[in-house]
């Protein structure tokens, strides 16, 4: 695995005056760590800090609000970004679901304390707080309409909200165990939940009624995500004919990320197992990055990347920290993963460097969502932090 750059989590409050200075390190496996530092030496002509690098780091390109090191030595470069802005008036507690509407416009998170609210993206002003769920709300995403909210709970409850007037339109019963992820099929006639209790079930929305237990695994289901399959891919024959409440299901496959080491697919249709995956440790976390390529995130800090049509050998496995990864998106060319230490950092296939969002001090980073070039995090520090990509 290469080396990772680590940088002072307010590099960029220490840098804002003359002779500040933020440490830095470069951590390679089975190496001693390179500590440095970065000092600013003043601004230059056009008004941008002027910055060195101890010995073993160079400095390259330097802007308000991120800065480019590389350590040559171990041919490893990275790109630290401040937030944009940050919101830390939404919630008193930690943070620990957000989404973001598909027209960028309005934000919704959970906290720990039970609450659920809606807020504009733009300035984090909070404009419906959504409340039913008994305990604590683990997940919310908007239905892609970005007028309609999905939200699992800790009291085994799915609900669905109107994000105008925050009324609850649906609830759904059935799991056993404290919801810990959702996902919605096409438009939303049909979503999709996991739980503590071990299975994942499709919803029908319109009559508020379970379709099916997808997958009963005997072990929490931590993450889910649906995708459209390579066309290649045998997803398996349904034993009964689907119901006619089944829209949108035919051709995708159901990812699990699991408590007990196992990345699971299963035919969304068919209900039958596709492949299983073992990895080194509990799975949070798993997306598609596209019809073949899927990811997934383990407790003990591996990303694993896999190709659909044969999970025998990952394609690749990323290490950045033993921390938890805790959430991946799919972003652009690549994607954006978060971890239990507080890191957060966004891998392009055509970009040579890493791209770090820090600020969040050993926090953890429990979900990103992004709209356009804008990254929005939730973290343990309560604080909601937007980010703002210039071209990559």
């Amino acid at each position: 695995m290469a080396a990772t750059l680590r940088i002072q989590s307010d590099w960029s409050w220490a840098l804002r005056r003359d002779e500040g200075e933020a440490w830095l390190s470069c951590r390679s496996p089975g190496k001693p760590t390179l500590y440095g530092s970065v000092t600013r030496r003043g601004l230059s002509t056009e008004g941008v800090p002027d910055i060195a690098a101890s010995e073993g780091f160079v400095v390259g390109e330097v802007t308000k609000k991120s800065i480019l090191i590389s350590c040559p030595h171990e041919n490893v470069s990275t790109k630290f970004l401040a937030p944009y802005t940050t919101f830390g008036r939404i919630h008193q507690k930690s943070i620990t679901c957000l989404d973001i509407s598909s027209g960028g416009g309005l934000g919704v998170s959970t906290s720990t304390n039970g609450t659920m609210k809606i807020w504009q993206a733009a300035n984090g002003e909070i404009r419906r707080l959504l409340e039913g769920h008994v305990y604590d709300v683990n997940c919310c995403r908007f239905f892609p309409s970005g007028l309609v909210v999905l939200s699992g709970g800790m009291d085994a409850q799915l609900k669905i909200w109107s994000a105008e007037d925050a009324s609850c339109v649906v609830t759904f019963k059935g799991h056993k165990g404290g919801i810990l992820d959702t996902a919605i099929v096409d438009r939303g006639r049909n979503v999709l939940s996991c739980s503590r209790d071990g299975t994942a079930r499709l919803w029908d929305c319109g009559k508020s009624a379970c379709l099916g237990v997808i997958a009963d695994c005997g072990s929490p289901v931590n993450g889910i995500a649906v995708g459209t399959a390579e066309s290649s891919l045998n997803l398996g024959t349904p034993e009964t004919a689907p119901s006619e409440r089944e829209i949108g299901t035919e051709g995708k496959i159901l990812l699990l990320a699991r408590e007990d080491k196992k990345l699971q697919g299963v035919g969304l249709q068919s209900r039958q197992p596709v492949f299983l995956f073992v990895g080194s440790d509990a799975f949070n976390c798993c997306t598609f990055l596209s019809s073949t390529y899927i990811l997934a995130g383990t407790q003990d800090g591996n990303i694993y990347q896999l190709d659909v049509r044969n999970t025998n050998a990952p394609i690749q496995v990323i290490h950045r920290s033993g921390a938890p990864v805790l959430s991946l998106l799919p972003y652009r060319d690549g994607f954006i993963a978060s971890q239990g230490d507080g890191t957060c950092f966004i891998i392009q296939q055509d970009l040579d460097y890493v791209l770090d969002l820090t600020e969040a001090d050993c926090d953890p980073v429990y979900k990103v969502a992004s709209w356009e070039k804008q990254i929005y995090t939730c973290c343990r520090d309560g604080i909601v932090r937007r980010y703002q990509l210039s071209d990559l």
